[in-house]
């Protein structure tokens, strides 16, 4: 599993039991839905991070798809 990184975040009360009862209906963590709502963000806004691999070079698309074209990946981000 990839590692986390602690993050002290600071939100209104009311926000935040806002996000809780979401949560909560989603049966989801706090700190799951909030990592949800951030990735379904970045997605939509076309800054979610590229996957890969450590060490590994960058993926080359194979022969008859130009590159940028990638694949859906079942990575959560594509």
């Amino acid at each position: 599993m990839t590692p986390r990184k602690p993050f002290l975040l600071r939100v209104d009360p009311k926000l935040l039991d806002s996000l809780q009862r979401w949560a909560n209906d989603e049966l989801r963590s706090l700190n799951g839905h909030i990592e949800f709502l951030l990735r379904r963000e970045l997605r939509a806004a076309g800054r979610a991070p590229k996957p890969h691999s450590a060490g590994a070079p960058p993926a080359v698309p194979p022969p008859g798809i130009p590159a940028g074209d990638d694949p859906p990946q079942a990575d959560g981000f594509g």
